[in-house]
């Protein structure tokens, strides 16, 4: 059983992603196929997937890429918010971008 202890719209412990937040479809790249980005998404690049409310459409779908359903929250990695997220998900994007690309 997963346990989210939410205050001010914060998450404090382990929990599930946060509705809304769309930071793992914007800050990584992604090198496998997406419907509608048939060569992945650079990193920073909003998936064409993800809707005005930042929820994934393809969720659930068979042809939503296997790095996307393996993204799973970490809090450590999300953060305790949208923005931290971002952030977070950016820098390590950079940490672990090829040099010679």
């Amino acid at each position: 059983m997963t346990r989210v202890i939410a205050s001010a719209g914060r998450i404090e412990d382990e929990g599930e992603c946060r509705p809304g937040c769309g930071a793992c479809c914007i800050a990584p790249s992604i090198t496998s196929p997406i419907p509608g980005m048939p060569n992945g998404k650079p990193a920073g690049v909003r998936c064409v997937q993800l809707d005005e409310a930042n929820l994934c459409r393809l969720f659930g779908d068979p042809s939503r890429p296997a790095v996307c359903s393996r993204f799973d929250y970490d809090s450590e990695l999300c953060g305790g918010h949208r923005d931290q997220a971002l952030t977070l998900i950016t820098a390590l994007e950079r940490a672990t971008e090829d040099p010679r690309c």
